[in-house]
């Protein structure tokens, strides 16, 4: 393309920037690797078959015919779109039904449905906090949460936001204590934290929003399916389910589709419902994914030995990995981290564990902290214990081959 157009000189960032070609031609570019077929824990990868080892599909149901078999029945009577947003032609039967049922899946009176996880957050996080309130945030919380925040300031730049260090109760206490009682707070941390692997200390943060008269709205995109003993998340997890005020979940890891929800106070949720600029302006949620939503829910309460399954595997690899002599951080759930720290050396045990044929997720900053690299790996339930030592010896044989582990 030659770039000496009418306004080559707002996209000559574009042609400057080099990192991505350099990182193809070296051959440790790692992302927007096309995925030829799914096998149920493997992939087909540029004609090879890989042991997958990075999905977030955690029950194992992305692939499952009965998932299939409803979202087909429900194109088969809604169509391919809703062709319209949910505030107006856009929203089905089948819409409310799953509302529903999600509402007393995670027991709240009332849920709502967005396009995807990511315009949940951005959407209920909006609506929920105006002029002079406060947002609270984990440090480590989902960029989706960041940028649902950021959106508030965006729209009105008296909002204030607060982030305190990952998981620390007394440093959201202190920045609970600098604000005055009657300004208005929202505390938003996810569940489990999509990179370390480690649940909140939800209970402490409760009694915190509590003694310091704040709202409490809880992201469980990686908690429900995995945590709890039927897979409620992080309020079963902990013994509560009134723990949270709001709970945000996301379709497109354990329920094995796309989409997300929010759940609460009917009156809060209808709030939402009419301010939420992301479920007012986009399209809505499709039949297909609504359908294959209400089968994961079905496969949830029928089946909870996937849950026990999942949690078992999350300790097999935990005490794998650290047996191995990986730094695992503080995980307890199936996604492990293997914390390197160096992004090079990331990028090669990457390439080494590719060749090896199993698919890991590299990651560097700014989706973690600088000098905190690390591989993300996480587990399905349908992955067998033979597949689970296979990735543990290729990992401990390259980990020791390139001097990250002894």
């Amino acid at each position: 393309m030659n770039n000496a157009i009418a306004g080559a000189s707002m996209l000559q960032k574009c042609f400057d920037w080099t990192d991505a070609a350099a990182a193809r031609a070296s051959g440790v570019y790692p992302f927007f690797r096309p995925i030829q077929e799914a096998r149920g824990s493997k992939v087909i990868i540029e004609g090879r078959e890989l042991l997958m080892a990075g999905s977030n599909n955690y029950l194992g149901l992305a692939g499952d015919p009965r998932m299939k078999e409803r979202a087909i029945a429900a194109i088969s009577h809604y169509g391919t779109s809703c062709s319209g947003s949910r505030f107006m032609n856009g929203t089905l039967a089948l819409h409310e039904e799953l509302e529903a049922r999600l509402a007393v899946f995670v027991g709240k009176e009332s849920a709502l449905c967005f396009t995807t996880g990511y315009q949940t957050n951005l959407g209920a996080i909006s609506a929920l906090v105006g002029k002079g309130d406060h947002v609270i945030s984990d440090k480590f919380n989902h960029a989706s949460i960041m940028d649902g925040i950021f959106m508030t300031t965006g729209l009105n730049r008296t909002v204030t936001t607060h982030r305190y260090k990952h998981n620390s109760m007394a440093d959201l206490e202190a920045v609970l204590a600098r604000i005055p009682r009657d300004e208005h707070k929202l505390i938003v941390t996810d569940g489990v934290f999509s990179m370390e692997g480690d649940i909140v200390d939800l209970p402490s943060v409760r009694r915190l929003a509590d003694q310091y008269n704040a709202a409490l709205y809880l992201d469980e995109a990686h908690a429900i399916g995995v945590v709890g003993a039927t897979g409620r998340g992080t309020t079963e997890h902990h013994g509560d389910p009134a723990l949270a005020d709001l709970i945000m979940c996301t379709f497109s890891k354990s329920f094995g589709s796309i989409g997300g929800f929010v759940a609460g106070d009917h009156a809060v949720i209808d709030y939402i419902k009419h301010f939420a600029r992301p479920l007012i302006f986009s399209a809505s949620m499709p039949p297909a994914n609504l359908g294959a939503v209400m089968a994961a829910l079905d496969i949830i309460d029928a089946e909870p030995d996937r849950v026990t399954r999942l949690q078992a595997i999350a300790r097999k690899m935990i005490a794998g990995f650290s047996s191995l002599g990986f730094n695992v951080g503080t995980a307890v759930t199936p996604i492990v981290p293997l914390v390197i720290g160096d992004n090079d050396l990331t990028f090669l045990f990457w390439k080494n564990m590719f060749e090896r044929g199993v698919y890991v997720n590299p990651v560097i900053s700014p989706a973690v902290p600088p000098n905190r690299s690390l591989i993300r790996t996480s587990y399905m339930a349908i992955h067998t214990d033979a597949e689970l030592d296979q990735i543990l010896q290729i990992a401990g044989e390259e980990g020791r081959k390139i001097g990250i582990i002894d």
